[in-house]
C-alpha cells in the first residue's frame, strides 16, 4: 500500500531539497499563502483533506509492563505494520509499536530499570533508540546493530539520570527516515522524586503532544518521499490531524515532541497569550521561563505549562505554528483548545524546579563543522567535518570521565541542521556568541543550528564507554552522511 524503499542514491538527490527549507540569512521559511504553496508544489497530487479541529485529540496509551520486579518493569513490545483511520474516511497503513500510532507511551521511574523486547514483524530492519538517555552501547540502538525481520533484541534502560521527557524511534541506517516518518515512535517520561514533589498540574491534566508532519494522498496512502517536506502539510498531534482539545479552565501541563523528519516549529498561541515552560529535553529547568513562542527543531522536547483559568468558559484558542514552509492556512495551524468547564485547581508552578548540576571544568575543546551540498549537484552529500559517516571509523576519542566544550557550526547559506549527541545530557554554553535564553539555560541532548550559527556546548562523559553516536537529527541529512562516532574509553 506504501511506497518502495528509496536507494541511497535516489535519497541523496531528493535530500537536497531540504536546503530550502530556511529563507535568506538562515531564518526558518516563511508561511505562504494557499496560492503560491499550490503553484510551488503544482506539479505534485494534491493531499486528502479534511477540516480542522473537527477531531477530538486522543492520547497514546500507556504501556503497562508484562511483569515487574522488586527492581524492574519489563515490557514486551512488536514492531508491525497496521491501518489506521487518520483522516476521517481514509484507511492508512503505518509502520508502529504495538499496533499504535504514534506508539504508546512508558512511564518510567529514576532508578528503576526498564527492560523492552522488541520484536521486529515488518520486512526490513529497524533499531530502538531510546533518544536522550545514558544506556549501556548494546541498548543505544545504533544504525548498524539492528533487528532483523522476524528477530527480537532485549534492551535495558537502567534510568540512572534524573527525570526528563526522552522518547524512542527507529535509528536503522538509511531506513530509519521512512520508519519513523511512517510512525515509528513513542513518548518515554521518565520521573523522579523531585519532580513528583513538585505541586505541577498532574494526571489527566499532564498531556503529551506528539506532532509530525504527513502526505496522506486521496487514496489514504501515506506518501513517503526524501526530503518532501513542501507536500507533508498535513499536521498531526498525536497521530490526529489538527485535533481539538476541549480543556477545564485551569492549568494543563503538556509534553511537547517535535517527532518530524525535518519541520521545525515555532509555537504560539493565537491571542498572544503567554505560556510558562518548565523543561526542556533534560528534563526540568532550574526556574520556569515565561514566554509567548516555543521553537523546536526535531528531536526536540519541551515542558509546558498553559493557564486556561484566564479564558471565559466558551473560548477557542488555537496552538499556532508561525513558520514555514508550507501554506499558513495548513501547517500554520496545529490544534484549538476548547474551554468547556470551570475546575478547581489546587496545582502551581514553583519558582524554583530542581538544581541542575554544577558543570566539571572541561579540559578538551573540539570543533565539528556541518555543511551538506546545496550547490544543485546531482549527488548531494552531507558531513561533519568534511566527512560522510563511516560506521567503521571512529571520529572521536573520548576520555571516560572527562568535560568537554564542542564548537559546532553550520557552515551553510540556506540548510537549517540541529546536533544530537546520543548518551549525555549536555549545557549549551553560548549562541552566536551571547548566552543562550532562558529556553535554552537547561540539560539539552539536541540543539538547532540555522544556516551559519554556532553553538558551544558542554559535555562530560561519566556514565558508559563504548561507541556513540552524535548526528544531524533532520533525518535525510543523517541518512546523507552527517553522522559521526565517537569512542569513549
Amino acid at each position: 500500500m506504501f511506497s518502495r524503499k528509496v536507494s541511497r542514491r535516489s535519497a541523496l538527490k531528493a535530500g537536497v531539497v531540504t536546503t530550502g527549507i530556511v529563507g535568506g540569512a538562515g531564518l526558518v521559511a516563511p508561511l505562504l499563502t494557499r496560492g503560491s504553496a499550490e503553484a510551488a508544489t503544482a506539479a505534485v497530487a494534491g493531499p486528502a483533506t479534511t477540516p480542522q479541529f473537527a477531531v477530538p485529540l486522543t492520547t497514546p496509551p500507556v504501556l503497562q509492563p508484562t511483569s515487574s520486579s522488586s527492581t524492574t518493569d519489563y515490557y514486551t513490545v512488536t514492531m508491525q505494520k497496521a491501518v489506521k483511520e487518520i483522516i476521517p474516511g481514509l484507511r492508512t497503513e503505518v509502520h508502529t509499536y504495538n499496533g499504535e500510532f504514534p506508539g504508546p507511551t512508558i512511564k518510567a521511574r529514576s532508578g528503576r530499570r526498564v527492560v523492552v523486547n522488541q520484536t521486529n514483524a515488518l520486512d526490513t530492519v529497524a533499531s530502538v533508540h531510546l533518544h536522550g538517555a545514558e544506556v549501556p552501547m548494546d541498548s543505544d540502538g545504533s544504525p548498524m546493530n539492528t533487528v532483523a525481520p522476524g528477530a527480537s533484541k532485549t534492551y535495558t534502560y537502567p534510568n540512572n539520570q534524573p527525570g526528563a521527557p526522552l522518547w524512542f524511534h527507529d535509528h536503522a541506517h538509511h531506513v530509519e527516515s521512512e520508519h519513523v516518518y511512517r510512525g515509528m515512535s513513542g513518548m518515554y517520561l521518565l520521573s523522579d522524586e523531585n519532580e513528583r514533589s513538585l505541586p505541577l498540574p498532574s494526571g489527566s491534566y499532564d498531556v503529551p503532544l506528539v506532532l509530525r508532519d504527513v502526505n496522506i494522498d486521496t487514496t489514504g496512502e501515506l506518501v513517503y518521499t526524501m526530503g518532501d517536506f513542501l507536500n507533508r502539510t498535513t499536521i498531526l498531534v498525536n497521530g490526529r490531524p489538527w485535533p481539538y482539545f476541549q480543556v477545564a479552565a485551569r492549568k494543563y501541563r503538556f509534553r511537547v515532541l517535535n517527532s518530524t523528519n525535518l519541520r521545525f516549529f515555532v509555537l504560539a498561541l493565537s491571542d498572544g497569550g503567554s505560556f510558562t515552560q518548565i523543561g526542556s529535553d533534560g528534563g526540568l529547568l532550574a526556574t520556569p521561563n515565561t514566554t509567548t513562542q516555543l521553537k523546536l527543531s526535531p528531536g526536540e522536547r519541551a515542558d509546558i505549562v498553559i493557564d486556561f483559568s484566564r479564558y471565559d468558559v466558551g473560548t477557542q484558542l488555537v496552538l499556532l505554528n508561525n513558520t514555514g514552509p508550507g501554506p499558513a492556512d495548513l501547517v500554520g495551524k496545529v490544534m484549538r483548545f476548547d474551554v468547556v468547564r470551570d475546575a478547581f485547581d489546587f496545582s502551581w508552578v514553583p519558582n524554583r524546579l530542581r538544581t541542575l548540576p554544577t558543570p566539571a571544568i572541561a579540559t578538551v575543546n573540539r570543533t565539528f563543522v556541518l555543511r551538506m551540498d546545496e550547490d544543485g549537484r546531482a549527488d548531494p552529500m552531507a558531513y561533519i567535518n568534511d566527512l560522510t559517516y563511516d560506521p567503521n571509523r571512529i571520529d572521536t576519542k573520548v576520555a571516560w570521565g572527562s568535560t568537554e566544550v564542542w564548537t559546532i557550526t553550520n557552515a551553510n547559506v540556506r540548510a537549517p541542521h540541529n546536533f544530537h549527541v546520543h548518551l549525555v545530557q549536555f549545557r549549551i554554553l553560548e549562541r552566536n556568541g551571547k548566552a543562550p535564553d532562558a529556553s535554552e539555560a537547561g540539560l539539552k541532548d539536541t540543539v538547532a543550528l540555522l544556516a551559519g550559527e554556532t553553538v558551544r556546548i558542554q559535555l562530560t562523559f561519566n556514565s558508559y564507554r563504548g561507541t556513540y553516536l552524535y548526528h544531524c537529527h533532520l533525518f535525510d541529512h543523517g541518512a546523507m552522511g552527517m553522522m559521526g562516532t565517537m569512542q569513549i574509553a
